[in-house]
């Protein structure tokens, strides 16, 4: 069965200009329930988790600092969200989510997380809306816990997974692909094992061209048992945090060629939700529920 993580919190209330985006996370589930593509037993609610695993990854200062509330004013600027008590659960309960999510992928061969992907969170700090690294986290705990021996991070969103390149550079456990779009956030980049920086407009064919010649080679190198995929869908033309040119349709065929390769090798994978920032909010739910709609219907 596909379980997926999702808790109200995800919909955090924030000031006005930050709400919009935020609302997927409210929508998505009800739209996977409305059309049938998943039933209320799809779904847990992740809680807050012990420390330990969140430790495990950042920093002790970093992360009592961010409990307490007590970030410096610059470090909190960074984050770009109002600093609050119900953002720090909002973000630990992510994590949560991500950890179980990863162990109903050992059992079931995939499992989803409706927020996560904040790729943006470094050992020692967060910016960009990100705060702690979910799929760092939830990778470390596989390791730590020697449900896994390699990992492979598969990040698809428009913007470089810096956070996660910074956490695992001395980590050959975990082999970080980032796939981005050259000329966005962030300007400056961090060094992932394999970084593909994209020119502005391209699209689908270009795209899909890279990444089906890439993939494979990954996995033949690296020999991963276990992989995350961060499947933002800001690399469409529509988004306005993005530069690329890509289709809904070349993003349903991205999130199948990532699913079926996975699940041909036998590859247990978790996907986080990633951006997604297109004006029309049907846009985002339909690029979102097609990643669900695909892992249903190779998986299960």
């Amino acid at each position: 069965m596909l379980k997926i993580a999702y808790h109200p919190i995800y919909t955090h209330p924030l000031p006005e200009r930050h709400r919009f985006p935020m609302i997927k996370y409210e929508l998505l589930p009800k739209q996977l329930l409305h059309e049938g593509t998943c039933i209320e037993e799809n779904f847990f609610i992740p809680e807050i988790p012990s420390p330990d695993p969140i430790l495990a990854v950042h920093s002790e200062i970093y992360y009592k600092d961010l409990i307490a509330l007590t970030l410096n004013p610059k470090a909190a600027r960074k984050i770009g969200f109002p600093l609050s008590k119900k953002l720090v659960d909002r973000e630990v309960i992510i994590a949560d989510g991500t950890i179980k999510a990863s162990k109903y992928a050992l059992q079931y061969g995939i499992a989803m997380n409706i927020a996560g992907g904040t790729h943006h969170a470094y050992t020692n700090r967060g910016e960009a809306f990100c705060l702690l690294n979910d799929q760092a986290i939830g990778a470390r705990y596989l390791l730590d816990q020697k449900l896994c021996k390699k990992i492979l991070i598969v990040d698809l969103d428009v913007h470089q997974g810096n956070g996660t390149a910074e956490i695992f550079k001395d980590d050959d456990a975990v082999f970080t692909f980032s796939m981005h779009g050259a000329k966005n956030y962030p300007f400056k980049k961090e060094k992932s094992d394999l970084d593909v920086d994209l020119p502005n407009d391209t699209t689908d064919q270009e795209f899909l061209q890279i990444l089906k010649n890439t993939l494979p080679k990954i996995i033949t190198a690296q020999q991963p048992d276990f992989v995350y995929y961060l499947c933002g869908v800001d690399i469409l033309d529509s988004d306005k945090l993005g530069k690329l040119s890509c289709t809904v349709a070349g993003c349903a065929e991205r999130d199948r060629f990532v699913l079926q390769t996975c699940k041909d090798l036998n590859i247990p994978i978790m996907c986080s939700m990633g951006g997604g920032y297109s004006p029309d909010i049907k846009v985002i739910i339909e690029a979102h529920a097609n990643t669900f709609r695909l892992a249903q219907d190779i998986f299960f």
